[in-house]
């Protein structure tokens, strides 16, 4: 056992003393260690839930025959901190999460690891520290949020979002926010459209490094601790098959995971978290990886934020095992190994559909058909860039630049009425670097669709888009302003072409007669963890790593 490095009797006996003394016994010690590592956290109702979650994972390790060990790293609420400073942080977060996992396991030598995840980068975190540990281990999500109910719908914190600017347009009184803000969250759980957290936990199951049952059910059900327990009997089970991460997260699991992001219509966020997950397994994936799944895979999910249903109604649909289904119906999923113990076609093969469920069309009857994302490249992002796709049918766009340098001039100038009908609002400056922290822009594309701007203007970013976002939005432009990418020399009144069949994003603009003169802005933040992340951190077109991954 790899613990043996800590706790083998005669040598260790310090450290076997220091472990006796937080209740371990003898057998246990004699066991394999199983590090437990969760996103707990009071400050989010997608955490809140994790530390009863942790527990009973403990329970399926000793149950299996293993020692557990639980330890603890931190969240940032993308929610939360959305439209404020705090919101840098949530990036710079996926990768000290990451981070902190493989300190925490590789400084006490465990011999299997599950992480129990809540919301948005801690699930590719997650997934990120099991590459690079490769140790036998799996995730745990804890599962979606059931919607709110308000005026007899469904409303989640996309509707709060979009109510702020309802509220700044005169639509809705600040009586009613204040009502829809008691409704809109009602307990435990990630954000339940097929936002960042249930696109990122959809991939996972489709990675392999988590399983079906355990990703499907959402936070509070009542099966969910019992899938808990079977997190932790697996790992047991795959410790002793010496089945490891790098085994399962294969280029076949990412293509996969990419067609299940794309075929339920997901947060633009995957390009960049897979890309990252597989520079730590030393896959090979590129932007041309996800265009090219995109454009022969149809959207079949009817989800928020593009359509009508969220995560838990998937799950009553037929769940993962359907969409799995769905591909492998047509030739589009590969086999091979999961956590659950089952082979990927075995999980599909398995899938009950609900009779008359409407959340996961057939394949002749998409809702788009290709995938709900495209990779765009030009004179304006010559490393290239990401536009979702769901939400709308807008295949082009040609009109006026209104600059910002960060979101919240971009917030305000919307709530003033400042941007019309036809703009490309262009907000730069905010990418893995610049930001530093790359951070999403949910509250400005919110506050469009809030005061009716959101099917006539479209937005381009050196920055990224939560999942909730939905309109004509380009994030993850390439390369980012304050890496000298062709964004930093934009002005106001220059004409910016979108154009999603050529796949290409133009600025009609002296570009290198401007970079002549062109000063570069001094960094944000020169001292901490801020200004350690922005020399480290990579393009948006590699996934931001701030390593150089498995090699």
């Amino acid at each position: 056992m790899q613990s043996d490095q800590i706790k083998a009797f005669p040598d260790h006996a310090p450290a076997r003393a220091m472990l006796r003394a937080t209740g371990l016994t003898t057998a246990d010690l004699d066991k394999p260690l199983i590090a437990v590592v969760s996103t707990f956290s009071d400050v989010t109702p997608c955490n809140m839930h994790l530390r009863e979650l942790a527990a009973a994972v403990k329970e399926g390790v000793r149950a299996a025959g293993g020692t557990p060990i639980e330890g603890n790293t931190i969240v940032v609420s993308d929610g939360i901190s959305m439209g404020t400073s705090g919101m840098r942080a949530s990036l710079v977060s996926r990768d000290w999460i990451a981070d902190t996992i493989e300190l925490f396991v590789r400084g006490h030598s465990f011999d299997g690891v599950v992480v129990v995840t809540g919301c948005d980068k801690t699930i590719p975190a997650a997934a990120m520290a099991l590459g690079r540990l490769n140790l036998p281990g799996l995730a745990l999500y804890g599962g979606s949020i059931l919607p709110g109910q308000h005026h007899g719908r469904d409303v989640t914190i996309l509707d709060m979002f979009e109510a702020v600017g309802k509220c700044a347009a005169g639509k809705m009184s600040h009586e009613e926010l204040r009502e829809l803000e008691g409704k809109a969250c009602p307990g435990a759980g990630a954000c339940g459209g097929q936002f960042t957290a249930n696109t990122m936990a959809t991939a996972l199951a489709f990675l392999g490094i988590a399983s079906m049952d355990g990703t499907d059910l959402p936070a509070l059900h009542p099966g969910k601790p019992e899938a808990a327990r079977e997190a932790g009997r697996a790992v047991m089970d795959l410790l002793r098959k010496d089945l490891k991460p790098r085994q399962i997260m294969t280029r076949e699991a990412f293509e996969n995971a990419i067609a299940a992001v794309m075929v339920t219509g997901g947060s633009t966020n995957a390009v960049l978290h897979l890309l990252a997950i597989a520079r730590e397994v030393g896959v090979t994936l590129a932007l041309e990886d996800f265009d090219a799944i995109s454009r022969s895979t149809p959207v079949l999910g009817d989800l928020s934020p593009g359509g009508k249903y969220n995560a838990p109604d998937m799950t009553l649909a037929g769940g993962l095992r359907l969409v799995a289904q769905r591909l492998k119906q047509q030739g589009r999923l590969h086999d091979g190994d999961t956590v659950s113990g089952q082979r990927m076609h075995a999980e599909a093969d398995s899938a009950v559909e609900r009779e008359g469920q409407k959340v996961l069309r057939p394949w002749d009857q998409p809702i788009k058909v290709e995938g709900g994302l495209a990779i765009l490249r030009g004179s304006l992002a010559p490393d290239g860039c990401v536009v979702k796709l769901v939400g709308h049918d807008r295949r082009r766009h040609v009109g006026p630049a209104r600059v910002f340098d960060g979101e919240p001039d971009a917030f305000t100038a919307v709530r003033e009425g400042r941007i019309n009908p036809g703009d490309v609002i262009v907000i730069r400056h905010v990418g893995p670097a610049g930001g530093p922290g790359m951070p999403e822009m949910l509250a400005v594309t919110a506050a469009l669709m809030g005061v009716g701007l959101g099917d006539s203007v479209a937005l381009i970013t050196d920055g990224r888009f939560s999942g909730a976002t939905h309109g004509f939005m380009v994030g993850h432009v390439a390369p980012e302003a304050a890496r000298g990418g062709p964004i930093a020399l934009i002005a106001d009144g220059d004409i910016i072409t979108l154009d999603v069949d050529t796949r290409e994003l133009n600025v009609d603009a002296p570009l290198d007669e401007r970079r002549k003169s062109y000063t570069p802005k001094p960094p944000v933040e020169t001292s901490g963890v801020f200004a350690k992340y922005a020399l480290l951190v990579g393009s948006a077109s590699d996934g931001a790593p701030t390593h150089r991954g498995a090699v």
